[in-house]
C-alpha cells in the first residue's frame, strides 16, 4: 500500500477533509498516477479497471479547478461536464462529487433521459457549476435551447470504452465539439481501444496518459471458480447461492432472462429485483435504492450493470450466464473486490459452454477452479458460508420502453400520468415478506407513459443451515409458480421452495 497522501499530491486541504470524513484516505494507483497531471490542468488519459477509483480522480481536479477560476455560474452555461453512458453511473458520479463540491459551494446537476425534462430545465435555468450527464438527454436540451456548452472549463468523458460499446461516440464528438477547445480534458476509461484512440487524438491537447495497472489484470483478493452444471441442475445450484448470507449480483445475458430468473427467485422466498435496459428510471432507482437498503440481498441484471455501478460489501458475483467476450467477464466481475475487499466470481458451466468458458477464461487472465457440481455439493458452502435463508420475495419492477436521450426512445417530456394503458408499469419494494402497495406513476421520457403497481412474491420466512443434505420440495411442473408466480402468490405469499425443487421446475424451461 502507497504511503503517499492526496495533500502531497496537490489535493487541497478542505477536499481532504471531506474525503477523510467518508473513509478515503489513501490514494489509489489510478488516483496517484493522475492526479499530479490533473491538477496541473494537463490533459489526462486515465485507463484503470473497473473499481479502481477513476471517479475521485476526476472529480477532484475538476472542482479544484472550478474553485480556483472563481467564474460566477449563469444560466444555461455550465462551466464542467462530465460524460457517463448510463443513468446510474451519472447518479453514482453525482453521489460521489455532492459532499466536495458543497464544501467548495459549488453546486451540480445530474442530466439523463427516462425521466420528466422540466426539473433538469428549471436547475439549469438556474445556473449549475457542474453537469453530469448521458449524451442522449443533453443533446436534447442543447437543441430546445435550455443548456450550451460554450463556458465548459473542463470535460471529463467516463467509461470512455462503454461509451464506444453503445454507440454513443458520434453524441460524444458532437458534445465535445460544443465545448471551448482550451478547457482541460479528461478521458477515463477501463480499456484504451482503437475507438478511445480517434477520441483522445481528436480532443485531448498533448494528453499525459497514465495506466494504472494490465488490462486484463484481475483483482488478487479476487477468487474464480467454474461450477460445472447439468443443465437441469443450473438453477438449483444457482438458488444455493443466493440464499446464503451477503450480496449477490447475478449476470444474465438477456433483458427476458434477468426478468424470469429474479421472478423465480422470488417465487422462491430469495428477494431479489431485477436491472437491464427496459426498465423505467424510477424503476431502476427503486431497484438499486433496494439493493443498496438490503431490502434485496440479489440483484439480477444484465451487462448494464456491469461498468459502475458501486455498492458495498458484494461478495458474490455469479455468471448465470457467461458473457461472449473477456472484457465483460471482467467489468461484471468488477462488482466484487473493489477497493481493497476480497470477492468471489462463479462461473455457471454447462456441457455446451465448456469450450467457449475456458477460451474466455483464458483470454480474460484469470485461471479458475473448475468443480462439477450439484445443488447439495459441500464447495458450496465453501464459496457462500452461512445458514440458507428463504424469508419472502421483494416487488418487481415491471419492464418500460428504453430512454436514453434522443435516437435512443427518449422525447422531451415533462411526466407521467398514472394508469395510462401505453404506459409501463412498476412497483414499489416490499418488505421482505409482506404484500407491495400499488406503485405510482412515473414519467416517462416521452410525456406520455404512466406507471401501475404490482405485487411480487413474498413468501414466508425459512431458514436451511448450511451443510444440509438433499432437500425436498414443490412438485416443479413447468407452468409452477417459480416460473410464473401468481397474483394470490404475489399479495398473499406462500412457503419457499428448496434449490432442489427448484432445478426441478426451473430448470425444463430454461431460457437465455
Amino acid at each position: 500500500m502507497s504511503s503517499t497522501t492526496f495533500g502531497a499530491l496537490g489535493v487541497p486541504t478542505s477536499l481532504v477533509e471531506v474525503l477523510a470524513a467518508g473513509g478515503i484516505t489513501t490514494p489509489t494507483p489510478i488516483q496517484t498516477a493522475t492526479l499530479p497531471d490533473s491538477l496541473a490542468g494537463r490533459d489526462v488519459l486515465g485507463r484503470g479497471r473497473t473499481g479502481s477509483g477513476k471517479t475521485v480522480a476526476f472529480v477532484l481536479p475538476l472542482l479544484s479547478r472550478l474553485a480556483a477560476s472563481r467564474t460566477p455560474r449563469t444560466a444555461r452555461r455550465p462551466r464542467a461536464l462530465v460524460l457517463a453512458p448510463t443513468r446510474e453511473l451519472v447518479t453514482q458520479i453525482d453521489a460521489a462529487m455532492a459532499p466536495l463540491a458543497a464544501r467548495l459551494g459549488l453546486t451540480t446537476r445530474t442530466v439523463f433521459g427516462g425521466v420528466g425534462q422540466n426539473p433538469q430545465v428549471s436547475a439549469l435555468r438556474r445556473g449549475v457549476d457542474v453537469v453530469v450527464a448521458c449524451p442522449g438527454r443533453l443533446e436534447d436540451l442543447i437543441r430546445q435551447g435550455h443548456v450550451s456548452l460554450d463556458a465548459v472549463e473542463v470535460t471529463v468523458i467516463d467509461e470512455a470504452d462503454h461509451m464506444a460499446d453503445l454507440g454513443f461516440l458520434p453524441q460524444v464528438r458532437r458534445l465535445l465539439d460544443a465545448t471551448p477547445r482550451r478547457g482541460q480534458r479528461m478521458l477515463f476509461s477501463a480499456t484504451l481501444d482503437a475507438g478511445i484512440g480517434v477520441i483522445a487524438n481528436r480532443y485531448l491537447q498533448d494528453p499525459v496518459t497514465h495506466e494504472a495497472d494490465s488490462a486484463q489484470s484481475p483483482v488478487a483478493t479476487m477468487e474464480h471458480h467454474v461450477l460445472h452444471v447439468a443443465a437441469d441442475g443450473h438453477q438449483g445450484v444457482l438458488l444455493d447461492l443466493v440464499a446464503a448470507p451477503g450480496r449477490t449480483v447475478v449476470f444474465t445475458r438477456t433483458k427476458h432472462r434477468a426478468k424470469k430468473l429474479a421472478r423465480q427467485l422470488n417465487a422462491s422466498g430469495v428477494p431479489a429485483v431485477e436491472l437491464h435496459g427496459n426498465l423505467s428510471q424510477n424503476a431502476r432507482t427503486r431497484t438499486m435504492d433496494a439493493f443498496h437498503s438490503g431490502a434485496a440481498r440479489t440483484l439480477v441484471a444484465t451487462d448494464i450493470a456491469a461498468r459502475g455501478i458501486h455498492v458495498d460489501d458484494v461478495a458474490l458475483v455469479i455468471h448465470a450466464d457467461p458473457p461472449v467476450e473477456h472484457k465483460a467477464y471482467l467489468h461484471r466481475s468488477g462488482r466484487t473486490a473493489r477497493a481493497g475487499a476480497s470477492g468471489t466470481v462463479v462461473t455457471l458451466m454447462t456441457d455446451d459452454q465448456v469450450r467457449d468458458v475456458r477460451d474466455l477464461t483464458r483470454k480474460a487472465g484469470v485461471r479458475p477452479t473448475t468443480t462439477r457440481v450439484d445443488a447439495t455439493h459441500p464447495l458450496l458452502r465453501t464459496i457462500a458460508p452461512g445458514e440458507r435463508t428463504f424469508e419472502g420475495g421483494v416487488a418487481l419492477a415491471e419492464s418500460a420502453p428504453r430512454c436514453g436521450g434522443s435516437g435512443r426512445g427518449t422525447g422531451s417530456g415533462s411526466g407521467g400520468r398514472p394508469g395510462n394503458r401505453a404506459g409501463s408499469r412498476s412497483a414499489d419494494v416490499a418488505t421482505p415478506g409482506r404484500p407491495t402497495a400499488s406503485g405510482s406513476g412515473s414519467g416517462g421520457g416521452d410525456g406520455r407513459r404512466g406507471a401501475r403497481g404490482r405485487g411480487a412474491a413474498a413468501g414466508s420466512s425459512s431458514t436451511r443451515p448450511a451443510g444440509s443434505g438433499q432437500r425436498r420440495g414443490g412438485s416443479g411442473s413447468s407452468g409452477s409458480p417459480a416460473a410464473r408466480p401468481s397474483a394470490a402468490t404475489r399479495s398473499s405469499g406462500r412457503p419457499a421452495r428448496s434449490a432442489a425443487s427448484f432445478s426441478e421446475s426451473a430448470g425444463r424451461g430454461r431460457s437465455r
